[in-house]
Formats: C-alpha cells, structure tokens, sequence
C-alpha cells in the first residue's frame, strides 16, 4: 500500500508541477495584459483532484490519521482554482488579477499541504 500511496503523491507533485509551471510560464504576458490559462494549468488541476481524492482513499483504507479540515481547505482551494481555469480556458486574455488569484491560490495550497501539521 505504501508504494501505491507514494505513486499517487508522485503524480499529485506532477499535477502541481503542471498547474503551477504554467502559471510560472505566463508571468510575462501577465504583466503586459495577455496572460490566458493554457490547457497545461487545466490537465495539472484535474490530475490534484483525482489524485488528491485517490491519497485521502489509500490513507484511510491504510488506517493512517487524515485531517479531515485540512483536506477540505485544500479541496475548497483547489475547486475555486479549477473552476477559475476552466471558465476562462478559452479566452485570449485573462485579467492579471484573476490570473494571479490562480498563481496565490495554488501557492497557498502547497504551503497548506507542507506547513498544516
């Protein structure tokens, strides 16, 4: 079970790493107006959530302890990202402000899953 669980956080950092590398990407174009979620950022968030629900499945089947508000912040943060990015997928340009609510909100949920003990 531990190697399975370790895969799924495996391909969690991927989908992070996704999500947050188009961000990183788009930095530029945001400060000159023409910023926009490119599919990357939408494929990264899908992947947190499916294998975000996949983790908190193996850890409780492994009776390993899981913070129950923790995983619900995380998953609150997560479902205003994906809702953010999948609205505004097909824009040409995203408002530096909505785009960098992506990049904060992304951020905060590392620091969430890393800091939250």
């Amino acid at each position: 079970m531990g190697i399975l669980i370790n895969v799924f956080v495996g391909l969690h950092i991927i989908g992070i790493a996704a999500l947050l590398g188009g961000f990183f990407f788009q930095m530029k174009a945001m400060r000159t107006g023409e910023a926009r979620f490119v599919p990357g950022m939408l494929h990264g968030a899908f992947t947190m959530l499916v294998t975000g629900m996949v983790l908190v499945g193996l850890n409780q089947a492994a009776d390993e302890p899981v913070d129950n508000f923790k995983i619900g912040v995380k998953l609150a943060l997560l479902v205003v990202i994906l809702g953010l990015v999948y609205v505004k997928r097909d824009e040409e340009k995203v408002a530096a402000p909505l785009f960098g609510t992506v990049g904060a909100l992304t951020t905060a949920n590392i620091f969430i899953a890393v800091l939250w003990t």
